[in-house]
């Protein structure tokens, strides 16, 4: 008698226009939730794209002393031989000042976006050096206020009572908070030596500290909504049938069910973070100079946007890239990790 065709080592037949197998199985029941994510991401472009533009935003911030070592000069350089001391924008040409003022800042291929007025310091590399600002700020806020918000919020959504409604209400007050005006009079007021840091290092820990610990609710409210409907499913009753410990059942049953909506609403909240220091540095309470700042160097563009107009325009652009880019990679893996979204 012949094999019966689910036999160990037996072959199935697939339709190929169905794509299922002889026992009505398609490749879609075979493939994990991630392999059916990173199918649906690979298929958006627009992700795709935002997601090889913010690879090469870290890599431009990381590598920054190589890359302005090989097509620039060190951001804190000055080179006000370029520059007209009436006027205080570049000349079309150094050795030839009665040719004028240059308007777009001296590009050349020693100065590839040009060179900053008045002080001559070339643009590009302070472009690069100021991603290391932003991206480090962004990503350790985001990493506070994601811990924070994690824990708070899961502890909430899994205990309820009056557990849930402390912190439903702690959540409440951080949203009511005047962020920004807390910002500014809290970078004033903190002394130099705090935690033994200091300058530029001192400013970092205070914004990264303001945001990541008043913008944590964001995050619990979406974990504590996605805790209250994991504890009434069936693996964590039964889990708790089998005499589990709260903490086992947090660590190992509810956490790892929460981290693709952790993980996408992180991608979503570096964008908005990097536009906070780039406010707060625009406002003066941000990153000193003269250490390269995207928000302080629109700050010190206002004075130019009309003879100067690459000074305004350049570092705009550096913040419109990398937001865009976070926000439409963070959209897609939204859409690759919805169940609700068709494969």
């Amino acid at each position: 008698m012949s094999a019966p065709s689910h036999a160990p080592g037996a072959t199935e037949e697939v339709d190929p226009e169905s794509g299922a197998s002889a026992s009505g199985r398609s490749d879609a029941d075979n493939r994990s939730l991630r392999q059916i994510a990173w199918q649906r991401l690979r298929r958006d472009k627009v992700a795709m794209v935002s997601g090889i533009v913010v690879v090469l935003l870290i890599l431009a911030a990381v590598f920054a002393p190589l890359l302005s070592k090989w097509f620039g000069h060190p951001p804190t350089q000055f080179h006000q031989d370029l520059i007209d001391p009436s006027r205080r924008i570049p000349y079309l040409d150094p050795d030839n000042p009665e040719l004028g003022l240059d308007r777009w800042g001296g590009i050349s291929g020693d100065h590839l976006l040009g060179v900053e007025p008045t002080t001559g310091r070339d643009l590009f590399s302070r472009i690069l050096y100021g991603a290391q600002i932003s991206l480090l700020v962004a990503f350790l806020a985001t990493l506070v206020c994601v811990a924070l918000g994690t824990v708070l919020g899961i502890i909430a959504g899994y205990m309820g009572g009056w557990v849930d409604t402390v912190i439903s209400r702690a959540m409440d007050i951080f949203l009511a908070f005047p962020l920004v005006l807390f910002a500014i009079a809290l970078v004033g007021v903190i002394p130099e030596g705090v935690l033994g840091l200091t300058g530029n290092g001192l400013r970092i820990g205070v914004i990264v500290f303001i945001i990541g610990f008043f913008n944590w609710p964001y995050v619990a409210r979406i974990v504590r909504g996605q805790t209250l409907a994991l504890r009434e499913r069936e693996f964590v009753e039964a889990a708790k049938s089998l005499g589990a410990s709260n903490r086992h059942i947090l660590l190992k049953e509810i956490l790892p069910n929460l981290v693709t909506p952790i993980i996408v609403y992180a991608t979503l909240l570096i964008p908005t973070n990097i536009l906070f220091e780039a406010a707060l540095s625009f406002l003066g309470v941000g990153i000193n100079p003269p250490t390269p700042s995207w928000g302080k160097m629109l700050s010190e563009a206002v004075p130019f946007y009309a003879t100067a107009p690459y000074f305004f325009i350049f570092p705009g652009l550096a913040i419109f890239i990398t937001v865009l880019a976070f926000n439409l990679f963070g959209d897609g893996l939204r859409d690759a990790f919805d169940p609700k979204t068709s494969d």
